[in-house]
């Protein structure tokens, strides 16, 4: 049997990272959708519409039979759906309203198998727990420049991780990918996770 390849449609290196520690190697093609142009009832389905117009993007280019993976994040906090901030100021008063409080990280996934163009996709929920960190500890995090960069202005496996206090559900799915719900999704259109180990 030949081996499917893997196309990642993020620019996120988390996500890669993850995906390379499963043991798989994808190729990255960013999929230049436009997110602000696209709306959804609740922030799961918005991180859900978000991931498959990712992978259809890139699918939609592709005629190798590549399996396609497109995923996207945003925090639900009072309801709302946040992703990446737009500035210093905004990671700064996302802050301020998070610290001390629970929001819930949701993740879209969206696999595509571009052979049969079967599809599947779902998002998954992990709830963090957010400690209460000071002004200066909240400032020196902003400074660094990576809230600027990721969904909910923080992230499980960097310089914010010391001020989670803990999360309810899977940390991979914080971190940007749900590495149990892909292969559930992968299932879905008949491919086996390990199967497509390097």
């Amino acid at each position: 049997m030949t081996k499917r390849t893997l196309v990642l449609a993020s620019a996120s290196p988390a996500r890669l990272g993850l995906l390379r520690q499963a043991g798989l190697d994808p190729q990255v093609i960013v999929s230049g959708v436009d997110e602000d142009a696209l709306t959804a009832p609740t922030p799961g389905e918005l991180a859900l519409v978000l991931a498959e117009a990712k992978a259809r993007a890139i699918a939609a280019r592709l005629t190798d039979g590549q399996l396609v993976i497109g995923c996207d994040s945003v925090l639900e906090l009072d309801g709302q759906a946040l992703g990446k901030p737009a500035d210093a100021a905004e990671a700064l008063a996302r802050w301020q309203s998070m610290r001390g409080r629970d929001g819930v990280l949701r993740t879209g996934h969206c696999v595509i198998d571009t052979t049969t163009g079967k599809q599947s996709s779902a998002t998954a929920s992990t709830t963090v727990r957010f400690g209460n960190p000071d002004d200066a500890e909240v400032a020196a995090y902003i400074a660094s420049g990576e809230p600027l960069h990721v969904a909910g202005a923080f992230t499980l496996d960097g310089r914010s991780a010391p001020f989670i206090e803990g999360i309810d559900g899977d940390p991979g799915n914080v971190i940007g990918l749900s590495l149990p719900l892909l292969r559930r999704l992968l299932a879905d259109i008949d491919i086996r996770l390990v199967d497509l180990w390097a």
